[in-house]
């Protein structure tokens, strides 16, 4: 792991040849939220600042498992997009196997991406045989928790510094009419398993399952501490007080109507957007405030093959938009707006806000493979589905959901 590098400046990367006239290039991703807009808007204005050539915006909802099947049946269909945003991990891989993805060696062989990747791990993902199919171009991670500063100020308590100190504070929470966990439908729910994995049971668990497709680890009694600290959760999270969208529930945070929220890195874009401020509205506890490393993944960039007779400036214009999404202007406007880690060691992380900071410490640490990192879509849908309906039943025991996880896992590839 290489620790970030402070520069006085940036370099602007070469961009290569400059197409024989503009082109228009149609790029989907599912960056729809407040925060998410504000980043994916600064990759499309250093795109065609550069390049004269046109950001063709094509957002999907759903994050991944609601706009990876689009994506994917789009490109299987004959009817590829110039670019796509997908995470990174194993979204692709059927798609880079069947030659549907173009191959990005040549197109970055004179950057030397080896030297500023922040983690060599990132990159396996996107190498088969021999080739480079995609770009990481952040670094994101489920593992934080998000508390409010208001909240804790309506009951008299200073903010908590770690899980346990959360927990003991929900009787005085829900004595004061604040919702203990702030929480939205549908796929927030999937990462907070992997971050109380890393948090409660720690890095060993998160490798054995995650890595190592353990389904012994899933029965053993670290897990068992995950699971029941996945059936508290539901204890406290009132169905009818779930609201659409993760940025719903930064919005409860910073008005002290909900007091906590576990989700990724990405919902700092959100609170920054509506002003909140860290260290004043709300604080951020990376691993539970209890781990030393965090879970990583992120967004990587696809370049789909492209049919026989497309403009040749089209097919330019991604080979530009390629170099453009890893170069030091680009990784700095996108990840400061975004609440990500950028990919990059060599840029200026001065204006970081205090939870990028606390991040970026962790990193030299290492990064622990996230679900979606090592996990396949087909097996990640399987562990959303089962923490949905666990959530919304409580007939299914704590036994009931370690075997049926444990299940998952076994027959995971």
């Amino acid at each position: 792991m290489k620790k970030f590098a402070v520069v006085a400046a940036m370099a602007t990367a070469f961009l290569g040849s400059t197409s024989v006239h503009a082109a228009d290039l149609e790029v989907t991703h599912w960056w729809t939220s407040a925060g998410e807009a504000a980043a994916v808007a600064e990759f499309a204005r250093v795109f065609e600042e550069e390049t004269g050539n046109t950001w063709v915006d094509s957002a999907l909802s759903g994050s991944g498992t609601g706009a990876n099947p689009v994506i994917i049946s789009r490109i299987i269909g004959g009817d590829p997009m110039g670019a796509t945003q997908m995470n990174t991990g194993r979204d692709a891989e059927e798609l880079i196997q069947a030659g549907l993805m173009r191959d990005l060696t040549d197109v970055v062989a004179d950057m030397d991406i080896d030297s500023f990747y922040v983690d060599q791990a990132l990159l396996e993902p996107c190498r088969y045989e021999g080739g480079l199919y995609c770009l990481p171009v952040n670094i994101h991670s489920w593992d934080w928790l998000w508390l409010s500063t208001k909240a804790y100020e309506k009951i008299g308590q200073p903010v908590p510094t770690n899980w346990d100190e959360y927990v003991a504070s929900w009787p005085a929470l829900q004595e004061a009419g604040i919702l203990p966990f702030g929480l939205a439908t549908g796929w927030p729910i999937s990462g907070v398993p992997g971050v109380l994995m890393s948090g409660i049971g720690g890095s060993d668990l998160v490798l054995a399952i995650n890595r190592d497709k353990s389904a012994d680890a899933v029965r053993g009694p670290e897990f068992r501490k995950v699971a029941e600290a996945m059936d508290s959760l539901r204890q406290v999270i009132s169905p009818d007080m779930m609201v659409p969208s993760f940025g719903d529930v930064g919005n409860q945070l910073l008005t002290g109507e909900a007091a906590g929220n576990i989700h990724g890195d990405w919902l700092q874009g959100d609170l920054q957007v509506a002003g909140g401020v860290p260290g004043e509205d709300y604080e951020c506890l990376p691993a539970l405030g209890m781990g030393d490393q965090l879970t990583g993944g992120g967004d990587s960039f696809y370049f789909p093959v492209l049919p026989e007779g497309t403009d040749p400036a089209v097919i330019e214009a991604q080979t530009q938009l390629a170099r453009i999404l890893i170069s030091p202007e680009a990784q700095l406007a996108f990840n400061l707006k975004k609440g990500s880690m950028p990919i990059r060691t060599d840029i200026d992380l001065s204006q970081a806000n205090p939870c990028m900071q606390k991040a970026l410490k962790l990193l030299d640490n290492g990064l622990l493979p996230s679900g979606d990192f090592a996990l396949s879509s087909d097996t990640q849908q399987q562990l959303q589905d089962l923490n949905i309906e666990f959530l919304d039943d409580d007939s299914i025991t704590v036994d009931d959901y370690i075997e049926r996880y444990a299940s998952i896992i076994e027959q995971a590839d």
